[in-house]
């Protein structure tokens, strides 16, 4: 280590050498070089190679979640959505108790903490569609189901200025983590007005496969429309739509 003595006083990295400000002056040192087999093999390292290990099982588990859902997020997700969601998914796996550090997996984890996850951080699910509803997941029948009583949509749907309709859709998804695979169902229903008139009641069904060991999602989301002369436009503006895990079963 180097103590600067000139006029000048250098902050930042030129060649090999690193130049900083410490309280008892400016310091030039030479850069430290970290060799990948020195990550690999070190103790000293260890716990930098859990951390990476975890860290990337969590970013593989959401890139398939991502996929998995793409039909709903395409018009519902915002541009942080992966970074977040990865966030929450290793605290996925910082729940599995049977596993040592470094080899905690999602499927042991609790998948139960991304229940409530909405997808655009700009437009909650909660803020945009206000009516209650029963989500349920039945293993056996490969059914996963979204019931709403009827309701007045001027009163439970918060649509944006402009919009005159609006669609609820709702994708259900069986996801094998281990080989990134997965099957998907997405519905929707027709277009509603935002008017003052109750609807029915509506229900979404999902089907993925009966029995299964694997884990599965319900998502739901809604998206606003534009009627212009008897044609409906999408608002695709990320602070419009919304989209949110609604229901999760680990196994």
């Amino acid at each position: 280590m180097a103590q600067q003595t000139g006029i000048i006083k250098l902050k930042g990295s030129i060649g090999g050498i690193t130049f900083y400000k410490l309280k008892d002056g400016y310091i030039a040192r030479e850069k430290a070089v970290l060799s990948r087999e020195r990550i690999a093999n070190d103790p000293n390292f260890q716990r930098m190679r859990e951390n990476s290990a975890e860290f990337g099982r969590a970013g593989k588990a959401v890139k398939v979640l991502r996929i998995s859902l793409k039909t709903l997020l395409q018009n519902t997700a915002d541009n942080k959505m992966f970074n977040r969601l990865t966030k929450e998914m290793i605290k996925v796996i910082h729940g599995d108790v049977y596993s040592a550090r470094g080899q905690r997996h999602v499927t042991e984890g609790t998948l139960a903490l991304l229940e409530g996850f909405d997808f655009n951080l700009n437009r909650s699910f909660s803020t945009a569609f206000y009516a209650p509803f029963t989500a349920t997941i039945d293993r056996r029948a490969g059914m996963l189901t979204v019931d709403i009583p009827p309701y007045v949509p001027t009163q439970m749907v918060l649509a944006p200025s402009g919009a005159t309709h609006y669609k609820i859709i709702s994708s259900g998804v069986e996801i094998n983590f281990a080989d990134e695979t997965y099957s998907a169902d997405t519905q929707s229903l027709a277009e509603l007005p935002c008017t003052p008139i109750s609807t029915v009641a509506l229900t979404l069904v999902n089907m993925v496969t009966p029995n299964s060991t694997k884990p599965l999602f319900l998502a739901l989301g809604i998206e606003f429309f534009q009627e212009v002369n008897g044609t409906l436009y999408a608002l695709k503006n990320s602070g419009y739509n919304a989209c949110c895990l609604i229901k999760v079963s680990g196994s």
